[in-house]
């Protein structure tokens, strides 16, 4: 083992082209560039572009590859998720072009719902991988990849069963953290408006997807108006993303506005679309209640879960079909029993508002819940893992 010292540990970072106000990635890679210049860790972004000719991925590719050898860094880590790279299996690729010597690291954002190629049968592809070459959604980057990670617990054990592999699971952290000044900035936001003193203000915050379930939080509204007649519903967040490019995004947005004006409730929804951070912190400080009502359930996977958490705004969460944290059992949360289900929604949500001492309650267990995941502990986990990589004592 080579002792470094303190010595700064210098990475290429390579990723999807998406922009961070329309890909999660995208915006995971920024908050850990920016975290980990906190640790002596020196990082040059190397996104893959496609370019418009016949061959744009592997073009990107072979330009990130060399981008890689320019730099000539300690250790190259590679993002990985499906749709950062529109579902191209060119990434997976990538450690035939990079140079060996400079070890490598994958970290994977989405796994279990995807394979390259998608008309391989399952039992082969459970074959192929028992040979460690190659894995059905990362093709060749987590078997040669020296250590990978993982964000959640469900991915650790997909990747373990498929490949076995041991990954090292670092959790996300929230995509908004809560700015200075942003309380005041809540009370001026409920000002602009118009709100009546104490109307219910619920918020949906990220990317708004159909998955997201925005639909049913959108039927579930009148309802809640029947009690509360001055509620009103935020969706903060953009609809175009890698995941749902235009014209898709905008055909979803006008089925939500068509179907907030079939249920009546128009005027009481407001859609921002993408809103800079400091404005989505003012605007969770506003909120009375955050309601994520994701059709496949919500786990601490969901940055925009824990940015609300961390914020100290009563939260409303599905539940997965398989629990594979400790989310739904902290207390943090309050859980909407039932995916895709409208009145399941209202009963949580009515619950929620009818009574403030639970509130509370739930306020300060999601601040401390939020509280084990940090950007400055995710960068530290990183150093570390850089450092045993490398085989740096004392890093």
């Amino acid at each position: 083992m080579v002792d470094r010292g303190s010595g700064v540990i210098r990475v290429a970072m390579l990723h999807g082209p998406g922009r961070p106000d329309a890909d999660g990635v995208s915006d995971y890679v920024t908050h850990l560039v920016d975290a980990l210049g906190e640790v002596d860790v020196e990082v040059t972004p190397v996104p893959l572009r496609p370019t418009r000719e016949r061959g744009g991925w592997r073009t990107a590719a072979a330009r990130a590859a060399r981008r890689v050898r320019e730099l000539a860094p300690d250790l190259a880590h590679v993002q990985f998720a499906p749709s950062a790279y529109r579902f191209c299996g060119q990434a997976g690729l990538l450690p035939l072009r990079l140079p060996r010597r400079v070890p490598l690291v994958t970290t994977v954002h989405e796994y279990g719902g995807w394979a390259w190629p998608g008309w391989l049968p399952g039992r082969v592809w459970s074959r192929v991988e028992r040979t460690g070459r190659w894995d059905r959604e990362t093709g060749r980057l987590v078997p040669a990849s020296a250590a990978v990670v993982v964000t959640n617990p469900g991915h650790a054990a997909l990747v373990r069963e498929r490949t076995g592999r041991e990954p090292t699971y670092v959790p996300i952290a929230p995509n908004v953290v809560d700015e200075v000044g942003a309380a005041t900035a809540g009370h001026r936001l409920r000002a602009e408006l118009g709100l009546p003193e104490g109307a219910p203000v619920l918020v949906f915050f990220g990317f708004v997807h159909p998955v997201k379930g925005v639909r049913y939080l959108i039927e579930a509204l009148p309802e809640l108006r029947r009690t509360h007649p001055d509620l009103r519903l935020l969706v903060v967040g953009g609809f175009a993303s890698q995941a749902l490019p235009e014209p898709e995004a905008g055909a979803f947005r006008a089925e939500l506005t068509a179907l907030a004006a079939d249920h009546g409730v128009a005027g009481a929804v407001t859609f921002t679309d993408h809103v800079p951070r400091e404005r989505v912190s003012a605007v969770l400080h506003a909120a009375d209640v955050a309601v994520l009502p994701f059709t496949a359930g919500v786990s601490t996977k969901s940055g925009a879960l824990l940015a609300a958490l961390a914020h100290g705004v009563p939260t409303a969460v599905t539940v997965p079909d398989e629990d594979p944290d400790d989310l739904h059992r902290s207390g943090a949360v309050a859980v909407v029993r039932a995916r895709r289900d409208s009145g399941a929604i209202a009963r949580t949500v009515s619950r929620l508002l009818a009574d403030p001492v639970l509130r509370r309650r739930l306020a300060e267990r999601g601040r401390a819940f939020a509280a084990a995941y940090s950007w400055p502990r995710v960068a530290a986990a990183h150093r570390d893992l850089y450092a045993r990589t490398l085989g740096w004592a004392g890093a």
